[in-house]
């Protein structure tokens, strides 16, 4: 380790100037529109290279830290683009008073809950802008959300159509299904979302031999011997000594965390960190402080300080210093630069937490995640945790580490004390499938699809930047946002794409900054090539109807206008069919 790691992240660790984040999103390289591309390359000497098939790629050699590329993508959000959406917002907001003066004169009805008139003296119950926000922008585009699945999530899905009479306050099931709708939003990152197959025959033995559900803790009368054999597969797939599991992911993090920090402690966090992993911070009662997205420069500073300075007011040290990253980030698509992140809690003598709950089992060449992926020890990482719902086709999360980590959560955990024990067919379709990822199961299938899956991410990607999208995230990532922006196109885009049979997810403010609305794919392993060739030709219509295709390789749009981006919310959209989000 050198000296200096100040220099070390400068020069060797490849800072993050490369992917540097503001307050409203990435950083410019210089002019509006501009790719910060940024690749990681194992050759013995550094210097600057240009990859044939990208262009502005920033690529630093690297020799000790990462031994394969490392290519994110973040295009700057185009000045005029930004500029009307904001003006976008600013019309809505205005509407929405409009509106609001309306409802309260008794021109329009209300159907959002408020505070009654003999409880104003009151404690509010209703944030006052999270109900505008929710009334007059959001009820616009609701029914691009929570649309009932009626088949097996999988690669292909039937949906049950439903209509608004009130303009999306509420729905009515028609009794008509959409058949066959391309699933391009759920987490079945290697196909395992299935209702035929050795998973599916084994689960339903389980349930046959175990019942549906245990009726007890862990700790009382609902360990299962399947449990038992669950938690060494899983200690054995990740290469740690012990490893614990739940029945629910988010509380994977949310309870957890604080047994492992408290008063006195240190929490960095990643700004972009999942919800579940801010929940368990603030729970535990540490400090936290928040370091910028991916930024190994950011990460050193706080972590330098922390160190000269110590605890506030007091000055004494802290007790201990954990560091809370994700191995893909859900929203970006990029993965965490693990070995930096490694480096650094080495040099100044921190914990690392890391969560894969979408990089466990779509990462690395043997799907062990992103530990995997990068080729290193997984006893440099203190607290691995993942999620079994999204590579594994099932529910809940685990915990691997060295064995007293996982003996001190057994009696300290609030999920391992409180919490009902992982229902049979669950555990048993997680042990099925992920011996079948591990070959464990004498035949190829597991490889296969891996190597499916790092196909189609690369296939899909290519595509989309070639037609001229922006896209996020690492080249490796089968998490893929496409950049939408304006908020008119978040309900626009789903309801198109849904009027082509592909179902998809779209997301934006609050969610994201307020200028970075989203869709975002995930690709499977069990798409096939003609699958991803009709959805692709689809979000290709759909973006020249929508002006979608923002990135510098293509010209810009040139009749945008702000009272059209806002035009589709601002009128009824009771003509439009809704459109679907899908969530596992």
């Amino acid at each position: 380790m050198p000296p200096s790691m100040t220099e070390s992240s400068a020069n060797k660790l490849i800072n993050g100037d490369v992917c540097h984040r503001t307050a409203n999103g990435k950083k410019s390289s210089g002019r509006n529109g501009f790719v910060k591309n940024h690749c990681l390359f194992q050759q013995p000497q550094q210097k600057k290279y240009r990859r044939p098939s990208e262009k502005n790629n920033h690529v630093v050699r690297n020799t000790s830290l990462y031994n394969r590329p490392f290519v994110e993508q973040f295009e700057e959000t185009p000045l005029l683009v930004a500029v009307l959406t904001y003006v976008g917002y600013g019309i809505l907001t205005i509407f929405g008073y409009l509106r609001d003066f309306l409802r309260n004169w008794g021109v329009e009805n209300c159907h959002v809950a408020r505070e009654r008139d003999e409880q104003k003296d009151f404690v509010p119950l209703y944030q006052d802008f999270e109900n505008f926000y929710t009334r007059n922008l959001y009820m616009r585009i609701r029914d691009n959300w929570n649309r009932p699945i009626c088949s097996v999530p999988g690669a292909k899905m039937d949906l049950v159509e439903r209509t608004s009479k009130d303009y999306n306050w509420t729905f009515e099931h028609t009794g008509k299904v959409v058949k066959d709708v391309i699933n391009m939003g759920s987490y079945n990152y290697l196909g395992f979302a299935e209702n035929t197959g050795s998973c599916a025959d084994n689960a339903t033995g389980s349930t046959h031999k175990y019942g549906v559900g245990v009726g007890s803790t862990r700790s009382e009368m609902g360990n299962l011997d399947i449990h038992e054999e669950l938690e060494q597969l899983v200690a054995r797939f990740l290469g740690v000594e012990s490893s614990m599991a739940f029945g629910m992911g988010f509380a994977t993090n949310s309870m957890n965390i604080p047994a492992l920090a408290g008063k006195g402690c240190l929490i960095l966090s990643d700004e972009l960190n999942h919800a579940s992993l801010a929940l368990g911070a603030r729970l535990s009662g540490a400090t936290i402080r928040v370091f910028k997205h991916n930024n190994m420069v950011s990460l050193e500073k706080l972590l330098r300080d922390a160190i000269v300075h110590g605890q506030p007011r007091t000055h004494r040290p802290w007790k201990k210093m954990l560091i809370l990253v994700e191995g893909i980030y859900s929203m970006e698509g990029s993965i965490v630069r693990l070995p930096e992140v490694i480096a650094l809690k080495k040099h100044y003598k921190a914990y690392l937490y890391l969560d894969e709950a979408h990089s466990i089992g779509a990462l690395g060449p043997r799907g062990g995640g992103v530990v995997d992926y990068f080729g290193l020890d997984p006893k440099d990482v203190d607290i691995m945790m993942g999620t079994f719902t999204k590579s594994f086709g099932a529910a809940g999360g685990y915990i691997g580490g060295k064995r007293e980590l996982i003996d001190y959560l057994r009696s300290h955990s609030h999920s391992s004390i409180y919490a009902t024990a992982m229902s049979p067919p669950v555990s048993q379709q997680i042990i099925t499938s992920m011996k079948i990822i591990m070959g464990e199961d004498n035949t190829t299938l597991g490889a296969e699809r891996l190597k499916q899956l790092s196909e189609n991410t690369t296939y899909f990607r290519r595509k989309l930047r070639e037609m001229g999208f922006i896209i996020y995230g690492n080249n490796d990532s089968p998490v893929v946002p496409m950049m939408l922006y304006m908020p008119a196109k978040i309900g626009a885009f789903g309801r198109e794409m849904l009027k082509r049979n592909i179902g998809t997810v779209v997301v934006g403010f609050p969610a994201t900054p307020i200028i970075e609305s989203r869709a975002r794919f995930c690709v499977s392993a069990a798409h096939t090539r003609d699958m991803l060739d009709t959805a692709l030709e689809a979000i290709s219509e759909v973006g020249d109807v929508l002006q979608l295709k923002y990135s510098r390789h293509h010209d810009f749009p040139s009749s945008l206008d702000p009272w059209s981006s806002a035009e589709s919310l601002l009128l009824e959209p009771s003509h439009v069919k809704p459109s679907c989000h899908i969530t596992n």
